[in-house]
């Protein structure tokens, strides 16, 4: 399989790709903020079953993100991110339906929630393959630093949106929303220039599927940032899965509080991307790496500490800290993994990294269903802080932090 060099249609291109993104994150905030707030206010669901919840809406990028790889290897990728998009929509759409006719229960949420993640999934994969398509290579950690902005703006209002939208007008209006936000999404990505015919060949998907494994593997940066992402991902997803039920029943939160905080998550992002370019011109890329870890590790001790101590402002300043250093890592790694890998690899790459990102949080989710049930919603929230202090042991220990320039990431 061949694809076609770089077309460098940026910037109009590139415009019509960030807005895309804009609209597709703002749409999955939106509508991941109401799931266990309806699960939690109208179905009386307790932290056990809001983490099975969580679960099911990430276990596609567990199951999937590797597929997904070979899929944007194989096809056009703007066409795909549109297609996967409108599947997103449509799961939305079915949601709203059964929430107005009185037929939505938890089986219901968490299977169209699972239905809408498969889209996410095959967006999240094929959108870094493209941009490389889009942008010279001297202007990837801009691209990413602008694609990251969008991201950061949908986890900075979203969640406060949904909340709101619920807790004022009702759920009806939080997924009405979400459904147009996710349509406008389509509507940018048919924009995309036409992209040149890929020439396929006739391997097997696994085989094409162990070539994106291996080169993560054999890599001296991508293996430890793989690594530490599953474990990140898995700590994160361990708070995400209990906490709505954590502030309500704990910390004595409603539905608008808990929006808020969770969108420091998105407003800590946003300070990160703000700052991102002051930060990155002044620290190598190692150290700029490192910052996401020692950050996550700082919010879940935070978070930990809140048991002891109930606190929405402690919670909040944890969730703006996860987001600060979120931001810094998810446009070093990025760039890294657009520059080491070649194009024809470069989707499956990404859907490797993706599935140890994102698809660990479907098991943290399910491991903090476990926990809370079986031991309490605490002992989940310490087991989540010790994640937090693997997953940065594992960066530190890594030959990570000495990246000196993204010129050095090369093939180890």
């Amino acid at each position: 399989m061949t694809t076609p060099s770089p077309r460098q249609h940026a910037p109009g291109a590139f415009r019509a790709l960030f807005m895309a993104n804009l609209s597709a994150q703002f749409s999955e905030q939106v509508a991941l903020a109401a799931a266990p707030l309806v699960a939690v206010l109208t179905m009386q669901a307790g932290a056990a079953a809001t983490g099975l919840l969580q679960s099911a809406q990430t276990l596609p990028f567990l199951l999937l993100s590797l597929p997904a790889g070979v899929l944007a290897d194989r096809h056009a990728r703007a066409g795909l991110m549109a297609r996967a998009e409108f599947m997103r929509a449509a799961s939305l759409g079915l949601i709203l339906a059964l929430y107005l006719s009185g037929h939505l229960n938890l089986i219901w949420l968490a299977a169209l929630g699972f239905c809408g993640a498969v889209g996410t999934v095959v967006y999240n994969v094929a959108a870094p393959a493209l941009v490389p398509d889009l942008v010279a290579r001297s202007g990837l950690a801009s691209a990413n630093r602008w694609l990251e902005l969008a991201r950061s703006a949908a986890f900075a209002a979203g969640p406060a949106i949904g909340g709101a939208f619920v807790g004022w007008i009702g759920a009806a209006g939080a997924y009405s929303l979400a459904i147009a936000l996710s349509l406008l999404a389509v509507i940018f990505q048919m924009t995309l220039p036409k992209e040149p015919p890929i020439t396929r060949n006739q391997r097997h998907p696994v085989v094409e599927l162990a070539e994106g494994w291996q080169f993560v593997m054999r890599h001296r940066l991508l293996k430890p940032m793989f690594l530490c992402s599953i474990i990140y991902n898995i700590g994160f997803f361990m708070i995400q899965g209990v906490f709505v039920a954590y502030g309500v029943h704990h910390l004595g939160m409603g539905a608008k509080t808990v929006g808020l905080v969770l969108a420091c998550f998105g407003f800590g992002m946003l300070c990160s991307g703000l700052i991102s370019p002051w930060l990155m011109a002044r620290l190598r890329p190692g150290l700029t790496i490192l910052l996401g870890p020692t950050a996550g590790l700082g919010a879940a001790l935070m978070v930990a500490l809140s048991i002891t101590f109930p606190s929405t402002l402690l919670v909040a300043l944890a969730f703006y800290l996860l987001g600060l250093g979120a931001i810094l890592w998810v446009i070093a790694t990025v760039t890294v993994r657009q520059i080491t890998a070649p194009g024809v690899l470069l989707g499956r790459v990404s859907a490797v990294m993706v599935t140890g990102g994102f698809g660990a949080r479907p098991l943290g989710a399910a491991l903090a269903a476990g926990i809370a049930a079986v031991w309490g919603v605490d002992a989940c929230l310490y087991g989540a802080a010790l994640c937090f202090l693997a997953q940065w042991l594992v960066i530190l220990a890594s030959p990570v932090p000495g990246l000196r320039s993204y010129g050095e990431a090369t093939p180890a």
